[in-house]
């Protein structure tokens, strides 16, 4: 990779996080930290605002815009088959958005471009819930979760857990994960005062509540994924 490009992907990685380390970076950009700490130093030097130091992370700085991007032929092709998949999977109204997305991406993609890219013969056609686990009743159920996540609005439900027991449960939504086959909201439950996972196609009667919630010590998702292990739970 040319160093100007190198610098311009550099630029990019940071600005699409709240902090990146050296080391991520570097992973990325398939060069060495000492690397990235020099390409850092050079494009603060040129004025580019990017925050931060060594050993802590890096954020770019507000106010600082770079000329629309151009996707190359196969990140074109990579954007539309992600969609492609996600929307299988997605509820309706992340799927709608996937897709309207996409469609902007598309609109200023060069003809030769988005022909390739429109070209690619890869499919994910909805099947049916008896094999996908994923019913249309789920899918809605999925979009009122996330929602609330979003808002950080209490949910009540009633839940059949895999013994059959019923129960009315209140908690505080902290993130829906996808198990290839299953989504589960992760959520700290009242009824238990613990972190729970639920699993959506044993979730009936799903009511957003008014009361909100903030973050919490011991109480929010990074104090869940801390606790299990984020590779259990990404």
């Amino acid at each position: 990779m040319r160093r100007a490009d190198r610098l311009f992907h550099l630029v990019q990685l940071i600005r699409g996080r709240r902090l990146s380390t050296a080391a991520f970076l570097a992973l990325r950009l398939d060069v060495s930290v000492r690397t990235v700490y020099r390409d850092v130093a050079d494009l603060q030097h040129q004025g580019v605002p990017i925050k931060g130091e060594a050993g802590v992370g890096y954020r770019m700085g507000a106010g600082f815009g770079l000329p629309p991007l151009m996707f190359a032929t196969h990140e074109a092709q990579a954007l539309l088959a992600s969609v492609r998949l996600a929307q299988t999977w997605l509820d309706p109204g992340l799927a709608r958005s996937a897709q309207d997305a996409l469609g902007k991406i598309m609109s200023v993609l060069p003809p030769a471009a988005r022909a390739a890219a429109e070209s690619l013969a890869l499919y994910a056609p909805q099947r049916g819930a008896s094999e996908t686990g994923l019913a249309s009743a789920q899918l809605q159920t999925l979009q009122i979760l996330r929602e609330a996540v979003q808002a950080r609005q209490k949910l009540r439900f009633h839940y059949q857990d895999k013994s059959a027991q019923n129960s009315q449960r209140t908690v505080r939504p902290l993130g829906c994960f996808y198990w290839g086959s299953v989504w589960t909201l992760a959520a700290w439950c009242e009824q238990r005062q613990d972190f729970r996972s639920f699993r959506i196609d044993r979730i009936s009667a799903p009511t957003v509540l008014e009361e909100r919630f903030a973050n919490e010590p011991g109480r929010s998702l990074s104090d869940l994924l801390r606790k299990v292990g984020a590779q259990g739970l990404a």
